[in-house]
């Protein structure tokens, strides 16, 4: 590569580089419980995923999947969200095995006039969606209409250089697909095996015991705005949304602080957290843990709205047994319990302390948490190499475009 001027030739508009567009809109069809062909949403399509994620998904019928829509995506196909977060496309795989609802459309690209792999990376670019976003209608929900596709402009580019372009984003996209995919896996694996060691084959000779005889639990740092900083410049600081609803530690939530604090307010890397507060009383956060990731140092600040949960020098249980253990529907329904509140529901330090269970022997604690910890060494492997791949992902088609890099053809 060489540096040089701007590759772009022209700017020709969104609408008139496609072949086809899917548009099921108004078309709100009957859905099943049961298991059928999985109807995806608008929460389903995410700019950091390559392909559409299967998260609360509804199920319709074949006969309503065959009758009811105008159109159905192909392979290969872009999925392009109008309703909610507009601009927010997925890649269509091959077999598609899922159906489109209403809020979004699937469009193919007329390769004639564009590379549709080069036109993907385009469309997730920043600043096609910032002008997106720029376009998009609605207070309340945003919006962009079929209509605005003729007002959204596209960078057109040499045949070659979108290939090339177009190529690299979607490969680099494919294996970070991959390494995702690993990971859920491996934490598939990790909680099928706790379901049938210690709830499925537990036995009833088995110890009561309560969660307090084995971890404490401590409260985070009120803190204030002020000493907030929107980088890395302050200490990291582990917040409410630095845990996934079903638990599992979210890394976009980390915030930055430099004000004061105390030493109990530290965490350290391998520490479990649980959320303690939520809006509503949907329950799909509060009571969920998450473990700190090593990647942001041996220490770090947890917030007030969540909790620090720490084993006992005396307990040979692990942080992975209660990781998973307060992921088991037996405790949650006993945290669920001891929340409180109106509109912000809160839990209360003994709602992670009185849950009781059945205490397992320390060979049985200890064959399992040597597995869980090989996979979850993995995982920590897999989310550098994440880190790296969508930095890469996500500077390559600026610095391509504006030409701060060329490719020598």
């Amino acid at each position: 590569m060489s540096e040089g001027l701007s590759i772009i030739d022209e700017y020709r508009t969104f609408g008139s580089l496609l072949k086809n567009v899917v548009d099921n809109r108004g078309k709100t069809c009957p859905v099943i419980d049961a298991s059928g062909i999985p109807l995806i949403a608008t929460n389903c399509i995410s700019n950091s995923l390559l392909y559409p994620q299967f998260e609360k998904v509804r199920y319709i019928s074949e006969d309503v999947y065959k009758k009811w829509f105008r159109g159905h995506p192909l392979p290969g196909d872009i999925i392009f969200v109008l309703k909610g977060t507009p601009g927010r496309v997925a890649w269509v795989p091959n077999p598609v095995g899922f159906c489109i609802a209403q809020d979004m459309v699937a469009i193919r690209a007329d390769e004639s006039k564009i590379y549709s792999k080069y036109l993907f990376a385009v469309l997730r670019s920043k600043t096609i969606q910032q002008e997106i976003e720029g376009l998009h209608v609605g207070s309340l929900i945003p919006h962009f209409k079929k209509g605005d596709f003729d007002d959204l402009q596209i960078p057109i580019i040499v045949p070659v250089l979108q290939k090339y372009i177009g190529d690299q984003y979607f490969n680099i996209s494919l294996k970070i697909d991959l390494l995702h995919r690993q990971n859920k896996t491996l934490e598939s694996m990790a909680e099928t095996l706790f379901r049938q060691w210690f709830i499925e084959e537990a036995w009833d000779d088995w110890a009561d015991t309560t969660l307090d005889c084995h971890s404490e639990v401590m409260r985070g740092l009120s803190y204030k705005g002020s000493g907030l900083s929107d980088s890395a410049m302050g200490i990291p600081m582990h917040n409410l949304n630095s845990i996934y609803e079903g638990g599992g530690y979210k890394e976009v939530g980390i915030k930055y602080y430099t004000g004061e604090f105390k030493e109990r307010h530290l965490v350290r890397h391998g520490d479990i957290i649980v959320a303690n507060t939520e809006q509503g009383h949907d329950f799909r956060l509060i009571g969920y843990p998450a473990v700190v990731p090593s990647f942001y140092g041996e220490k770090g600040l947890f917030s007030q709205h969540i909790y620090r949960v720490i084993l006992k020098e005396n307990s040979y249980l692990t942080t992975a047994f209660l990781y998973y253990l307060l992921m088991t529907p037996n405790i949650r329904e006993q945290i669920i319990s001891a929340t409180n509140g109106s509109t912000v529901n809160m839990l209360a330090i003994d709602g992670l302390q009185r849950p009781k269970f059945k205490l397992p022997p320390k060979e049985k604690v200890v064959q399992f948490s040597g597995m869980v910890m090989a996979w979850w060494k993995k995982k920590g492997l897999n989310n550098l190499q994440l880190r790296t791949l969508e930095k890469l992902r996500d500077t390559l088609l600026p610095k391509l475009m504006s030409g701060n890099a060329r490719v020598e053809v």
